[in-house]
């Protein structure tokens, strides 16, 4: 096969990317915006080892599942992967996707049941980031590239997102505030951030290269007036270098710092770095197969990992006797605890960890849960995770995940320690993209009868590993997301102090007691004790805290 030269095939189906699939003489041609069935003539572009990249030169045999993108941009901006076929035609391609993965990498021939479509595939994210390039476009990334492709409204996005990028593009503009250059390390705004609720309402955020904006004042005012549903305008900082689009210091600008929105009859509390599922509807369609899948009927203990701020824990709680969820992230365990206080939920409990090692200090703890439900990252479950869930013996194990490869190999591993997979669907989170959600039951099938279920509150079981996770750092950023400042570790180490947690060598105090320091300000006390709560190094006194 050579390069620049044209050759005639058959698109057979597509990649995990969204690609066309061409077989020529048992060589492997990948081709962007060819659908399954055309007959093409194409041009390599790019001989790998393995495989060739290609281009449609001419379409010969036009398939019917093919229409004429609705987005002026296609083809340009690196968002979309499937304007260029009909709706019905990227849910096969998204199922077909689900069902290779768990039959060639999974082992296993249970079969996705259906793929569950979204109702509107367009306008449904409830979360847009913007990059800002150091031109001052505003739009989205070249595929495989940090080139920003201006673009003033996206079919995907949230019109009130539209609008308040197209606000501030013109604040930028009439006040000459620069975007940020990533080759120099130059420039001002990185990112818009914009988050929105299905009562149309919204919050902005302006990600910088800085501590603070020219005219403040004007881009608040030029934001409201476009967009009267906005709630709050908050100013992230973000000095470092790299691709990480939020950094770690806030201040609010004008009105609130969080949105409130309803899934599944619950209401949750969204700030800027809140993890949340950016369709909304399709969320609840996510959730309710999970549930159906859970087979819960009011008696069961669950177990939830990976549970971010709640959202599928609270929707277990209301079907479960009793619900424990595990998150490393601090701020989203903060998150979980007060959504579940806000929604009336008593019998669901929350600590925070890395999932392998609670996993692990659970199953040494004796925990036997009924139900063990995990929604990973897309990296999947790591070996030690997935002994640790066998060692439990779940008579289910709920597994939703948004990488089918990942899964896939997950699925292999629960096989090998006894847990098969029995029903599958794929729902379709992310219509127009390639991406696709996917929710597996797995099954035991005899469950050991010597196993005994242990009854036991996380008050009563020894959680020091986690207590002692609880790093300076973790809880700087908690107070800082939480309450907008900064303390320091000489604050901490008096605090901790203050409150009788014992360490062995405490490096952050005075080397002598009398040696004069400055005292830690009331209110950063008392954030800090708000932190060992969080985190459970001490005990929350007041029921309501």
């Amino acid at each position: 096969m050579q390069e620049n030269k044209v050759y005639t095939g058959t698109v057979e189906g597509y990649t995990s990317e969204g690609l066309g699939v061409v077989r020529l003489d048992g060589a492997v041609v990948f081709v962007p915006q060819a659908v399954r069935g055309e007959e093409i003539t194409l041009r390599v572009t790019r001989v790998m080892k393995t495989a060739a990249a290609g281009e449609v030169v001419r379409v010969l045999r036009p398939s019917p599942r093919r229409t004429a993108p609705e987005c002026p941009h296609f083809g340009r901006c690196g968002g979309c992967d499937f304007q260029h076929v009909t709706y019905e035609e990227e849910l096969w391609a998204k199922r077909a996707r689900v069902q290779d993965a768990l039959r060639r990498l999974g082992g296993t021939e249970v079969e996705v049941e259906e793929i569950l479509g979204a109702r509107d595939p367009l306008r449904y994210r409830n979360k847009s980031q913007y990059p800002v390039g150091p031109d001052g476009a505003i739009g989205f990334y070249r595929a495989r590239s940090h080139q920003v492709i201006p673009v003033e409204s996206c079919l995907i996005q949230s019109e009130l997102s539209d609008k308040t990028a197209r606000a501030v593009g013109a604040w930028m503009r009439r006040y000459r505030v620069s975007g940020y250059d990533e080759r120099t390390g130059k420039g001002l705004v990185r990112h818009l951030y914009v988050r929105v609720d299905h009562r149309g309402e919204s919050l902005c955020c302006l990600v910088v290269n800085g501590k603070q904006l020219p005219r403040e004042p004007e881009l608040v005012g030029m934001v409201r007036s476009a967009v009267p549903g906005t709630v709050g305008v908050v100013l992230n900082t973000n000095t470092s270098r790299g691709n990480v689009i939020l950094g770690d210091r806030y201040r609010t600008l004008w009105g609130q710092d969080y949105l409130l929105d309803t899934l599944c009859g619950l209401t949750f509390k969204l700030s800027v770095p809140s993890f949340y599922q950016v369709n909304r509807d399709q969320a609840e369609v996510l959730y309710g197969k999970a549930l159906e899948f859970a087979g819960l009927t009011g008696a069961e203990t669950v177990l939830d990992l990976y549970c971010g701020t709640g959202t599928i824990t609270l929707c277990l709680a209301r079907q479960a006797r009793r619900v424990i969820g595990a998150e490393i992230v601090a701020p989203a365990i903060a998150d979980a605890r007060e959504n579940a206080r806000r929604n009336g939920i008593e019998n669901a409990e929350f600590f925070c960890g890395d999932a392998a090692q609670v996993a692990a200090h659970l199953a040494q703890e004796g925990l036997r849960p009924d139900v063990i439900t995990v929604d990973p990252p897309r990296k999947g479950l790591a070996p030690e995770v997935i002994a640790s869930i066998a060692q439990m013996e779940p008579e289910r194990v709920v597994y939703v995940s948004c990488d089918p490869a990942t899964l896939g190999r997950d699925v292999k591993r629960f096989a090998a320690l006894g847990y098969q997979a029995v029903r599958a669907a794929a729902v379709d989170m992310f219509p127009a993209t390639c991406h696709v959600e996917t929710v597996v039951q797995l099954s035991k099938g005899n469950i050991s009868s010597q196993n005994v279920r242990v009854e036991f509150s996380l008050e009563d079981m020894d959680m020091s590993r986690f207590q002692q996770g609880a790093t300076y750092e973790q809880i700087q950023e908690w107070v800082q997301e939480k309450y907008g400042f900064h303390v320091t570790h000489l604050n901490i180490a008096k605090t901790k102090r203050k409150c009788g947690i014992i360490e062995r060598q405490n490096y952050n105090l005075p080397k002598r007691e009398d040696s004069r320091s400055p005292e830690t300000p009331k209110e950063k006390e008392e954030a800090i004790i708000e932190a060992f709560k969080v985190f459970q190094m001490i005990q929350a006194l007041d029921k309501q805290d």
